[in-house]
């Protein structure tokens, strides 16, 4: 079971893979959430890569440019929010350790690095 503090760190990793879908942020997110959550596993990665763009799409799909959001736009995106947060949790829960403190890092770096703005992810510093 995750740490509070993890559980809100996978939490803002939704909301910034979401959040960066559509912008000029999103290559680097989704290379970053990509490898993240292959660990090393270049299938693993590639899969990850084809879901991000999944996500991407669908959203671009519900809410194209100059439209304004729909309530089912809103819950889509909300679902795919809850979605990332689920993968970056499964993932943090599978490692102990230092294997965890790294990953968390690099969530925690890639939520800062994802243009979602200021307050998007958990005050810095460890969170382990």
């Amino acid at each position: 079971m995750l740490t509070e503090a993890l559980t809100t760190l996978a939490a803002a990793g939704g909301t910034a893979v979401v959040q960066a879908a559509g912008t000029d942020a999103w290559e680097g997110v989704r290379g970053r959430a990509a490898r993240l959550l292959g660990r090393g596993d270049a299938q693993r990665e590639h899969t990850e890569l084809e879901r991000l763009d999944q996500t991407a799409a669908a959203l671009a799909a519900a809410h194209p440019p100059g439209a304004l959001p729909s309530p089912e736009s809103e819950r889509l995106r909300a679902r795919h929010e809850v979605t990332w947060q689920a993968r970056f949790e499964v993932l943090l829960e599978a490692l102990d350790g230092s294997a965890q403190a790294q990953a968390a890092d690099e969530l925690l770096a890639l939520i800062r690095d994802s243009g979602s703005g200021p307050g998007a992810g958990p005050p810095p510093g460890r969170i382990l």
